[in-house]
């Protein structure tokens, strides 16, 4: 049974004390036989952007699933919001949490998946106003106004009555952005999100997520675009075999990797 993690702070660059966003403490995960998470510990301020990179196997988005409690940890401690995800403190112990209140911890965690997940029979608009209604009790005004606006900051005002099937893949995956911002949460999970997509579309889908970074959304990115970890990046994190190998800021670790298995990955990756 994972164990409860005390509480920590910790300084910003302005000196102010800030709680963090996700701490998560010696994460472990199995598959059968196979673990997939060995002792993964990553601490998320609020505002920053941490992207998660390796190869494909190495526990990254099985990780993000975990955070997102898709995934039950097996060992460690993981906390979103100062609250533990998919457990209870309840006399000195952690106890499996209820469904329901595991549902309403998700509500602060927006989360992009490889594919786009929409609903093929509701519009674009349709898409981003159904969670605020159904799930917040939004009335359908308020959830209009809200999904009219989120559609206009990821560049497809004018989409708004087309359906999934009439839009292009980087179309799609921005309505999937514009869809988890709905719920306005605390923490953006991105999953290898422009994975899917066609060259020519990925820049789209990454210029949203550089805005939103910008706008000062915590985010953690898996991702194989290097230019955005470089760009948008506040830690870089390498995974491989379900550890974190190396971690530091862009310029370090693209710069000068200190980890054999860090810069074997990123001379293959890198031209």
């Amino acid at each position: 049974m994972p164990q409860l993690s005390s509480e920590s702070v910790e300084s910003n660059a302005a000196s102010a004390v800030s709680s963090p966003i996700v701490e998560a403490i010696e994460i472990d995960k199995w598959f059968g036989q196979l673990h997939v998470l060995r002792k993964v510990s990553l601490t998320v301020l609020p505002r920053q952007v941490i992207v998660i990179i390796g190869p494909s196997g190495s526990g990254k988005s099985t990780f993000l699933r975990c955070v997102n409690h898709l995934e039950k940890i097996d060992g460690g401690s993981l906390t979103v919001n100062g609250q533990a995800i998919g457990y209870r403190h309840r006399r000195g112990r952690l106890i499996a949490d209820s469904e329901r209140h595991i549902a309403q911890q998700r509500r602060n965690v927006g989360m992009v998946f490889q594919r786009f997940n929409l609903f093929p029979h509701m519009t674009a608009l349709e898409n981003v106003t159904a969670a605020p209604m159904h799930v917040n009790g939004m009335n359908r005004s308020q959830a209009r106004d809200l999904g009219e606006s989120l559609l206009a900051r990821v560049g497809l005002a004018d989409r708004a009555n087309s359906y999934p099937g009439h839009l292009s893949g980087g179309q799609q995956q921005r309505v999937a952005i514009a869809r988890a911002l709905a719920m306005k949460p605390a923490l953006m999970l991105f999953d290898e999100a422009t994975s899917a997509l066609d060259p020519e579309m990925i820049g789209e889908v990454l210029d949203v997520m550089k805005e939103l970074a910008l706008d000062g959304m915590t985010m953690i990115v898996v991702t194989h675009e290097m230019g955005f970890a470089r760009e948008v990046g506040d830690r870089v994190i390498m995974m491989d075999h379900g550890a974190i190998v190396e971690e530091g800021t862009p310029a370090e670790l693209f710069t000068n990797p200190r980890n054999e298995r860090t810069q074997s990955f990123l001379s293959k990756i890198i031209h």
